[in-house]
């Protein structure tokens, strides 16, 4: 299994083994290290901006099922002007959601998240402030991010979250330990929409609709115009394939809240 554990192990033991070589053969090239030394550092960069590979931590990206079951997950809200159109939409077609809110704008809007959580959608951690630098963190800082927004979200609706989205689906060293300390869950995808680039709707729907497997995980952003736009079609496309959406903790089996 590729992951942060099993690369430290292998490199250990070619570096070792080079080293063995050197003493016992004569010189290794110093371009064999370098490029010992290139491949890692490349491996743990692939690592850290691939989610669906659990480099750094478990993370579950999708349910291993037969059962035709999909799950729409928002990032970034809750957003004051898009965040209640989506609701709207998910209460017409009664379809249920998962949320993963940022800390300070859930403080800023407690009374739309309490609408989230009453009209029967799950809310999830993506940290306080999704800063730029957030993955330059040390784990004590990430691990209080963490913490804040949880704050932020049990005021609003009375549940601390267990579910937690990596900013930006990075993940590294300091971030597992805060999520491992933090006793969280960690919620990637299997399908990443890019609404945030996506300038238009038919090709975005096309896009998502495409490959849509049984347990897959939709990542969209309840900040963008144009995941309000495709989303009616959205479910009904999923529903006209045989698709039954659900929410993202009973498709995975995850407790949702502490």
């Amino acid at each position: 299994m590729l992951n942060y554990t099993t690369i430290r192990i292998l490199f250990a033991a070619a570096f070792c083994l080079s080293l063995v070589f050197h003493f016992m053969n004569g010189p290794v090239a110093w371009w064999i290290w370098g490029m010992m030394g290139v491949c890692f550092i490349a491996l743990l960069a692939w690592g850290a901006s691939d989610i669906s590979l659990s480099f750094f931590t478990p993370v579950h990206n999708r349910a291993v099922t037969q059962e035709k079951q999909v799950a729409l997950s928002f990032d970034d809200g809750p957003s004051p002007a898009i965040t209640p159109q989506i609701l709207d939409i998910l209460l017409e077609h009664q379809v249920p959601g998962a949320f993963f809110c940022i800390g300070q704008r859930a403080a800023q809007a407690p009374e739309l998240l309490k609408r989230v959580h009453e009209e029967g959608h799950v809310i999830g951690n993506h940290s306080f402030s999704h800063a730029f630098w957030f993955d330059m963190y040390g784990t004590s800082r990430m691990l209080a991010e963490l913490k804040q927004a949880d704050t932020a979200i049990a005021t609003a609706i009375g549940h601390q979250p267990k579910l937690f989205r990596p900013p930006y689906g990075v993940t590294n060293p300091n971030l597992a330990k805060a999520i491992r300390k933090g006793g969280y869950e960690s919620i990637g995808w299997s399908i990443r929409s890019l609404d945030t680039v996506a300038r238009d709707g038919k090709l975005l729907l096309q896009r998502v609709l495409r490959n849509v497997r049984p347990g897959d995980v939709f990542l969209f952003h309840d900040t963008c115009a144009i995941t309000v736009q495709i989303l009616p079609e959205l479910i009904e496309s999923l529903r006209n394939k045989g698709f039954e959406i659900v929410r993202v903790d009973k498709l995975l089996n995850v407790k949702a809240y502490a």
